[in-house]
């Protein structure tokens, strides 16, 4: 990519807030995800990454990360797969002996002009991918936390104002709302908090995979801010909802999107 997504920033201050903390983080080689990992690497927490089969970008994620302190443990798969999700969880308490945080991160997207031209391929592909798998590693996550713990699930700002040539993308992300309202009153008195983060334009590995030239060029330009957002610029929000300075916030979704303006 150029420019190449920025998922480090170097002016970031950490205070321990994940300390001895382990968190998995779904789509964690790139993007988002990866920025994610750094900065949970930083608060001190020893991350999972979980991805499909992307092995050099999760490489260089783990690089990035063992460079911060932290142990990383890199888990390839298909998460859609309810044994893979299984199998994720089973690595996890194998390497680390614990799970404390989960971010349900992993997503995919593909451009349709109409309704008409989404295959029923594409549309359970994307669905299992965007929030099947959510449901699935959660539910294999689910026993194995405890009071303190926390869900972040990654959500969308087309979930709200929807997207016409992304409409089954739209779609799981909406999905995604809903499943985080819904399971963080399931578990509040569990001291389970689940939240989670609506992110508008992002400048990420996904974008020039899905869109043609010419809307790449413009992307982000619709904002207030009048540009697409850096992945680092999200992973401070991650940070908070997987510590302690969000206890008493649960079934909430941060929006950060360049200033736009949402409903719900």
């Amino acid at each position: 990519m150029v420019p190449r997504p920025m998922f480090d920033n170097p002016n970031y201050k950490a205070a321990g807030k994940l300390r001895h903390k382990v968190a998995i983080i779904t789509g964690g080689d790139s993007g988002i995800g990866r920025a994610v990992a750094v900065a949970f690497a930083k608060e001190g927490a020893d991350v999972v990454i979980s991805y499909l089969n992307e092995h050099g970008d999760a490489q260089e994620t783990k690089r990035v990360v063992t460079h911060y302190g932290a142990r990383c443990l890199l888990i390839p798969g298909d998460i859609g797969n309810t044994a893979h999700c299984v199998n994720i969880v089973k690595m996890t308490l194998t390497c680390f002996g614990r799970i404390d945080v989960l971010v349900n991160n992993a997503g995919v997207q593909f451009v349709a002009n109409s309704l008409l031209d989404i295959s029923d391929e594409q549309l359970e592909y994307t669905f299992q991918t965007n929030m099947l798998s959510q449901f699935k590693l959660t539910r294999a996550v689910l026993p194995h936390l405890r009071s303190g713990s926390a869900i972040i699930n990654t959500a969308s700002i087309t979930a709200y104002r929807g997207e016409p040539d992304l409409i089954d993308y739209s779609s799981t992300k909406g999905a995604v709302v809903s499943f985080t309202r819904a399971l963080s009153r399931s578990l509040a008195t569990s001291g389970i908090r689940v939240n989670a983060i609506a992110p508008g334009p992002i400048w990420t590995p996904l974008i020039p995979a899905s869109f043609p030239p010419e809307k790449i060029v413009t992307f982000g330009d619709d904002t207030p801010m009048k540009r697409a957002g850096q992945p680092y610029e999200l992973a401070p929000a991650y940070v908070f909802l997987a510590s302690e300075d969000s206890a008493y916030m649960t079934g909430q979704t941060l929006h950060i999107n360049g200033g736009t303006i949402v409903n719900g």
